[in-house]
């Protein structure tokens, strides 16, 4: 009999765990449960497409056709699983049971919205999937201001896409600065000076009080002030959907998402269970650099994790390791980047980190087109092993943060880096010595007067 296989969620991990599972099982009967009415596209392009750079048919990769014919899997679209039962091996969903050998579940997370007063009037927003981005677009088109409540990576995107479709914007942050927990105070400044000269307002050290308005949102009340405008964004970060884990009685981690292990297993009073697998944002792994837990709720996290969860739910034996979560995102045509530890991560994992700096081009001085790159490297202090770093620049962002990635997931000191590392090099392309290697050296000059 072929191996039934259920995956809840289309997300990326949730459909890299089906075309995983294909790949591993070329009989198994896959079937994917999904709340989504479409599938197979990225949420980190909405604030693209309402920007217009765009169309939502473009960032939709697939349907759910294609996969029934090209890859013999079934995506059943619109459905939510109302259940679980991991004792029977069955998930009802849509009334209808679903009987599973094997159980991937990469149901995601939901976005945070603080409860205060007015969240629920009309032109209030979150930005999760296409339904919510092609809400905000059509708000747009009546609306002279929004409120973006949270200054995260997702938060300041979509304020640049407003801002640049002549909608007057307002950030409001709870915390000091921009892109806080994954970014550095100074680097954070940089960015939001940049953002502030393309028109954006930003109010900080201002947690939401309240959303006002009769029947649709007429302001926002932050820190005392009030603040007008047509449509509030909650970009306030995304907590792991534990409906279904909570059901299977899985263990939930220090950071309230769900416990794995490194193949993707979650555990029961400490025991891994089978044939259960889970990936993508209701999960906690393991940090390279942290010697701890976290969450790395990213794109290219999911497609890693599900990539292991589906090769094993068909019979696998893949394992996930340690990860140094780097991210990038393009503000109003600045790159900004990072990988691993920042000051204040760093500090949450109880590490003593020594930070080195350097500014240089992108290109070779002389030739033309050449933008400022900075960079910034950190590492422990005793060990000196490189623990995180960040990058800001007009262009070349991706290429150096993966490079450094590739540097903490491999454990490589300081010392190491500058006694081996190398980098290409063309005047249209990059300095002779990259402005990474002389953060490097900066670094390594720091840490040498450290008691």
């Amino acid at each position: 009999m072929a191996r039934r296989i259920v995956i809840i969620g289309s997300g990326a991990a949730g459909l890299t765990a089906a075309s995983a599972a294909r790949k591993k099982d070329k009989n198994a009967e896959i079937t994917v449960i999904t709340e989504d009415e479409h599938i197979a596209y990225s949420p980190c392009a909405i604030p693209w497409v309402l920007e217009g750079v765009s169309e939502w048919k473009d960032i939709i990769m697939h349907d759910p056709g294609f996969y029934k014919k090209e890859r013999n899997i079934t995506v059943i679209v619109g459905t939510k699983a109302e259940s679980v039962d991991g004792t029977a091996k069955k998930v009802v969903a849509g009334g209808k049971e679903y009987i599973y050998d094997s159980l991937v579940i990469a149901t995601g997370g939901t976005v945070f919205v603080p409860p205060v007063p007015g969240k629920d009037l009309k032109n209030v927003f979150v930005v999760r999937t296409i339904r919510d981005g092609m809400a905000i677009e059509k708000a747009m088109k009546d609306s002279k201001s929004a409120v973006i409540c949270g200054a995260g990576v997702i938060g300041l995107e979509v304020a640049v896409a407003m801002r640049n479709m002549g909608l007057k914007v307002t950030v409001i942050e709870m915390m000091g600065q921009v892109i806080p927990r994954i970014a550095d105070p100074d680097m954070a400044e940089l960015i939001q000076k940049h953002l502030e000269n393309r028109g954006i307002k930003f109010v900080l050290n201002a947690p939401v009080q309240s959303v006002k308005g009769t029947e649709k949102v007429e302001g926002v009340t932050a820190a005392g002030e009030d603040y007008g405008c047509d449509i509030v964004i909650f970009a306030t970060g995304v907590r792991a959907n534990l409906d279904l884990p909570k059901m299977l009685g899985l263990d939930i981690g220090l950071l309230g998402a769900v416990a794995v292990s490194p193949s993707m297993q979650p555990y029961v009073r400490g025991r891994l269970q089978k044939d259960v697998f889970l990936a993508g944002d209701l999960i906690q792994c393991q940090s390279a650099p942290g010697n701890g837990p976290t969450m790395s709720q990213l794109g290219s996290s999911a497609v890693r994790q599900g990539a292991v969860a589906g090769t094993n739910a068909a019979g696998g034996n893949e394992t996930l390791g340690p990860v140094c979560s780097p991210w990038i995102s393009r503000l109003g045509g600045l790159e900004m980047g990072g990988t691993g530890l920042s000051r204040s991560l760093a500090e949450w994992y109880g590490i003593r980190s020594v930070e080195g700096k350097a500014r240089g081009s992108t290109r070779a001085r002389y030739h033309p087109g050449g933008k400022e790159l900075i960079v910034k490297i950190s590492a422990d202090a005793s060990s000196h092993r490189i623990i995180g770093a960040q990058v800001l620049s007009g262009e070349g962002v991706n290429g150096r943060v993966n490079w450094i990635t590739d540097m903490i997931a491999r454990g490589e000191t300081v010392e190491s880096l500058l006694s081996y590392a190398e980098n290409a090099y063309c005047p249209p392309t990059s300095m002779v010595k990259d402005v990474v290697l002389s953060a490097a050296e900066d670094l390594r000059d720091k840490l040498t007067k450290v008691i």
